[in-house]
């Protein structure tokens, strides 16, 4: 089971929001609620009233009633710009955006036995220690540029 809320055109910046989705995603509703309720964010209260919004459609379009176990997804896209110009000294014109957020929240039943995974998870094929050179093949030789940098 799958249930969505979306708010579109939010006057909210994207970056900002993002902040907040971070926390609460992957977390039962319970836990997602109480850290939006104790964040002093501007973007938290927007997030919990979508998330209370997506609580509100499981109940009526899936008869749901303990959100125990349903895990939260945050998506954060961006929406149009509000463009503004404020005049400057000496002539000149100072660009203010004013940037728009679409909050869509997701409440789903997590696979059985499958808890959140960490952020460290997410990247399985990453060398260990990767620095510049992790990703070349064995065996081959620098380029040029690192060879005269490494002074040999």
């Amino acid at each position: 089971m799958l249930t969505k809320a979306v708010a579109r055109y939010i006057r909210l910046s994207p970056r900002k929001a993002r902040l907040i989705a971070d926390l609460i995603r992957g977390k039962s509703v319970g836990q997602a609620l109480s850290i939006l309720q104790y964040s002093p964010q501007h973007a938290a209260r927007r997030i919990e009233k979508v998330l209370r919004s997506a609580v509100a459609n499981a109940e009526h379009n899936h008869q749901v009633r303990s959100f125990e176990d349903l895990r939260v997804g945050a998506l954060i896209d961006g929406g149009p710009v509000m463009k503004r110009i404020q005049p400057r000294a000496m002539g000149r014109a100072f660009h203010i955006r004013h940037r728009t957020s679409h909050i869509t929240i997701t409440l789903s039943e997590p696979a059985d036995g499958q808890q959140p995974r960490s952020p460290a998870a997410k990247a399985p094929g990453r060398a260990a220690g990767g620095g510049k050179r992790a990703g070349a093949k064995p065996g081959s030789k620098p380029t040029k540029r690192a060879a005269t940098r490494s002074g040999s």
